[in-house]
């Protein structure tokens, strides 16, 4: 008898225990009947960034006129307000994180940062590991020389050639005349620093910096002849897709109103 009480009792818990199980669980399927009410946001939140609301570039600020500081310290350049009207169009705010040219490459690579702007040319090996906007410029790789100096494009092989590194210009240089031919330097500064201490014949860069780099510096000039033209696009993390699209939708827009153009007429005297 005592045993069969205890059978009716263990019944009850049980049945008291499903009960109250019932009562928390059998709610629980509303999540279910829920869940495609939950993809939604999922989709709209897929533009993420490196931070909650701030879009971070990273760059490489001593190419001017694309990037570099004023006497306050403060970023300036044609990258740097189109980069700022791009964040302006995303609700965004701009964080700016100066650094060497391949460093702000990887950045953008390993998602350290949302985007890298900083003169960045496509070509195939940077396809292969990042993914980038439409076009924004067009940029000319030009040679400095020191006036009088003999080097013209056709010698350019007998040279000892100066470049920045990660540059396209120090890939070119490199595929056409070979390594012990070129010497990279971390900016575009230091490599013409080297031009006027003697230490190459030449320096390979943008056209754009390049003027900026001659009129600074008395003495200096640029060849006729442009070694190389290219495009300017941005630099994104592979398979940031959502973050690509919302970048070059922005970017499609302020071609559209004559920002982009008027940035760029800012910083570059028409020809």
């Amino acid at each position: 008898m005592k045993k069969f009480l205890s059978v009716l009792m263990a019944a009850a818990m049980l049945l008291s225990v499903c009960a109250l199980t019932a009562c928390g669980g059998k709610e629980e399927p509303a999540p279910e009947t829920e869940g495609t009410e939950v993809t939604e946001p999922a989709e709209e939140g897929t533009l993420t960034t490196v931070t909650e609301g701030v879009l971070t570039m990273s760059t490489n600020a001593a190419f001017p006129p694309y990037e570099m500081t004023n006497d306050a310290g403060e970023y300036e350049g044609i990258d740097v307000e189109i980069a700022q009207a791009i964040a302006d169009k995303l609700g965004l705010e701009l964080q700016i994180d100066d650094m060497d040219f391949d460093a702000a490459l990887m950045a953008a690579q390993n998602g350290k940062s949302d985007m890298v702007m900083a003169g960045v040319t496509v070509n195939d090996e940077r396809l292969a590991v990042m993914d980038f906007s439409e076009s924004y410029a067009t940029g000319v790789q030009v040679i400095i020389v020191k006036e009088g100096s003999d080097v013209t494009l056709d010698n350019l092989g007998e040279q000892m050639i100066g470049t920045q590194r990660g540059t396209t210009g120090n890939i070119y240089c490199t595929d056409d005349y070979g390594e012990e031919h070129v010497t990279a330097y971390d900016n575009g500064i230091t490599a013409v620093q080297a031009l006027m201490n003697g230490q190459v014949d030449c320096v390979v860069i943008d056209k754009a910096p390049a003027q900026a780099f001659v009129e600074a510096n008395a003495g200096l000039t640029i060849l006729d002849t442009e070694y190389v033209t290219e495009n300017y696009a941005i630099g994104f993390a592979k398979g940031n897709t959502a973050l690509v699209e919302a970048v070059n939708a922005a970017l499609a827009e302020l071609t559209e109103d004559g920002t982009i153009q008027t940035i760029l007429d800012k910083y570059i005297a028409a020809e």
